[in-house]
């Protein structure tokens, strides 16, 4: 129904930027909510960063306020997290989602579609 592809992630200094995007497609008459999640090797996926359909409301990890901007394009499908200060702590796959019905935006079980993941290296 719904189908997300992730691009733009790779290997980065610490200190340095990237921004990753997210491209949605399929036939469906909902309108989504969308997330950032990222999972380093061993740990669980945890959540980075959320936004509402409209663009509106935004909600953050504590660990990235202040570094990482999502934000949203629907006239082109598609969310972005910019990614600014990379530090080797956020190096893991990260995975753009979509639901039409969240709650609680940080929880995984929220969201109903799954791209499938890019890597983000940062090197020290």
């Amino acid at each position: 129904q719904v189908q997300l592809v992730e691009s733009g992630g790779g290997l980065v200094q610490a200190g340095g930027s990237l921004r990753l995007s997210c491209a949605a497609s399929g036939r469906t008459f909902r309108r989504y909510s969308m997330g950032w999640f990222r999972q380093a090797p061993g740990k669980e996926r945890e959540f980075v960063a959320a936004i509402s359909w409209s663009g509106g409301g935004t909600y953050y990890t504590d660990s990235v306020k202040g570094r990482f901007t999502i934000s949203r394009d629907n006239a082109k499908n598609t969310v972005y997290l910019q990614m600014s200060s990379l530090t080797p702590e956020d190096t893991a796959v990260y995975y753009c989602a979509a639901s039409g019905l969240v709650r609680i935006p940080s929880l995984v079980s929220q969201y109903d579609y799954w791209g499938q993941g890019t890597q983000v290296t940062v090197s020290s």
